[in-house]
């Protein structure tokens, strides 16, 4: 999950250099100056510094909290451009959530994570070599719920897992989940089936959780166990989670299923699933149709390493 004590995201990356030329090329065939915009947007209750504006059409940076976004939409109206024109250029915001990690070493630079806050963590717990290692444990399917709040910020997130061992007397899997709002107090970790909480730490100023969830019985090779935990937060307000939810995943997974459920107060628009390759891909990105419990999903099959998840508006 993503939350928003990040701001904006600079970048360079071809998404958002389409964005901005297209909100250039708008805003220059508008005739309307940068601050005459900014006064347009204020009056629609919707307050965007000049320097943001400017930020944004230069490509310097690019909208992703929810009020840029709300932004971004008003833009859309006042540049007299079609719905959606802006806001299906942006690409998805850099992955700082949830991941699930495979068996091999990824090279450093794939770990979105701090690392050396996550390193601390992980001594802590009795896994120094957890990110070096080769593990024992394939992930080989997950089904993540993410209940969204009226307010818009993540409520909890329910996560069903199945494993199977590459190693004999397997009995624990560890969790490693980025809260990543500095404002919010670390969620609430409930094993729910399978499993119970062992060794668990937390390091508040990076938002980092680390947990081992051990097994009801040790696996051998060949076997699989299913697991299930939530992880629920404190609300309302809800930490806000930069209307997206997504997974990181360091190694293949035959099936991934994604599930966003909306509280019935809280009004969305759009909503696009997104896939991209830690190899540095083409980002991948569909629209998707909200169901009549007013909740999307998303599948990936025989997918990874790399990130996928939904986004919403």
């Amino acid at each position: 999950m993503r939350s928003g004590n990040s701001a904006e995201r600079g970048g360079n990356d071809s998404a958002s250099e389409s964005f901005s030329s297209a909100l250039r090329s708008a805003i220059s065939a508008s005739g309307l100056s940068l601050d005459r915009i900014q006064a347009r947007l204020q009056r629609r209750g919707v307050p965007v510094s000049v320097t943001a504006l400017s930020y944004w059409q230069s490509g310097k940076r690019q909208p992703e909290r929810q009020s840029s976004l709300s932004a971004v939409s008003a833009l859309e109206e006042i540049l007299e451009l079609p719905s959606g024109a802006l806001l299906g250029l942006l690409s998805p915001p850099r992955p700082r959530g949830t991941r699930s990690r495979g068996r091999h070493h990824p090279p450093e630079d794939t770990l979105t994570f701090p690392r050396a806050a996550l390193q601390r963590l992980l001594a802590r717990v009795g896994a120094p070599y957890a990110l070096e290692e080769q593990h024992k444990l394939s992930l080989v399917g997950l089904h993540d719920s993410c209940e969204i709040a009226a307010d818009g910020g993540q409520r909890a997130v329910t996560a069903r897992c199945v494993f199977q061992a590459n190693a004999d007397r397997q009995d624990r899997w560890l969790l490693v989940y980025n809260q990543d709002n500095a404002e919010a107090n670390p969620p609430r970790l409930h094993a729910l089936r399978n499993c119970t909480v062992g060794r668990a730490e937390v390091d508040v100023k990076h938002g980092l959780t680390v947990a081992e969830l051990l097994f009801d019985r040790p696996i051998n090779r060949g076997e699989t166990h299913l697991i299930e935990y939530s992880l629920t937060n404190d609300g309302p307000p809800y930490p806000e989670c930069q209307n997206t939810h997504y997974r990181e995943f360091r190694s293949p997974i035959r099936e991934y299923l994604l599930e966003i459920r909306f509280d019935v107060g809280c009004a969305v628009r759009n909503c696009w699933q997104y896939k991209q390759a830690t190899t540095g891909g083409e980002l991948d990105r569909r629209e998707l149709t909200i169901d009549g419990t007013n909740g999307v999903h998303a599948v990936a099959l025989d997918f990874g390493p790399g990130v996928f998840g939904i986004d919403w508006l």
